[in-house]
């Protein structure tokens, strides 16, 4: 065999050799490429897919926590009364309110604390009335203070009251069942009222709704 045969025959085997590995190489790489997009897959399908309990879950209520919302039922629960005179003895009121109650019950202390409950109530349902009439402020005290309404208010401003009184506790009473509506009132949808001993011009214009002890009540 000659020279130039010889060269030739190495030359090809190395040319086998060389795609033979390229393509084990190349294979390989393929191969562990494929591994990972598979790794990859199923670590994304576990990060991702949401778990879910199947069971309700309860976070337990502390014997304070329940003491509490006990409490807060008790106080703001609605007496059943088989009278206004019971009701106004059995509802309960803070000792201190906010300034919209402090004018409706400072309302009814003033302009009606010699009345009976129902004529308090009434005077309570006028002041309620009006705030939700749209011809009159819309707050009770935009009410109470609205200029010559009123005429305990002096100056703009009411008087000090007895706040020790029963007459006052008796007000606070009459102010929540009137603001929260737990009785109807005589007085219905009553806008104005006047004691009986004075005939004001705009009472001939007005629809007299209820007359209780010394005021008259009108729409």
């Amino acid at each position: 065999m000659s020279r130039k045969t010889n060269i030739a025959s190495l030359s090809a085997i190395a040319a086998t050799l060389t795609v033979t590995i390229a393509s084990a190489v190349s294979s390989g790489a393929f191969a562990q490429q494929g591994e990972i997009h598979e790794i990859s897959n199923q670590s994304l399908t576990e990060e991702t897919v949401p778990v879910f309990v199947a069971e309700e879950v309860v976070q337990p209520i502390t014997e304070q926590v329940a003491d509490d919302i006990a409490a807060d039922a008790k106080a703001n629960a609605v007496p059943q009364a088989a009278s206004l005179n019971a009701l106004v003895s059995s509802v309960t009121t803070p000792a201190s309110l906010s300034s919209e109650m402090e004018c409706l019950a400072g309302a009814i202390y003033f302009e009606s604390r010699g009345e009976p409950v129902a004529g308090q109530l009434a005077v309570a349902q006028v002041i309620v009335n009006r705030a939700e009439s749209g011809q009159f402020p819309e707050s009770y005290c935009g009410v109470v203070f609205q200029r010559s309404q009123f005429s305990f208010v002096k100056g703009g401003a009411m008087p000090s009251i007895k706040r020790g009184s029963s007459a006052w506790k008796r007000a606070k009473a009459v102010a929540r069942i009137a603001h929260e509506g737990l009785w109807d009132s005589q007085a219905a949808d009553s806008l104005y009222f006047h004691a009986k001993y004075v005939r004001p011009s705009w009472s001939r214009k007005k629809v007299a709704r209820a007359t209780i002890n010394t005021h008259i009540f009108y729409r």
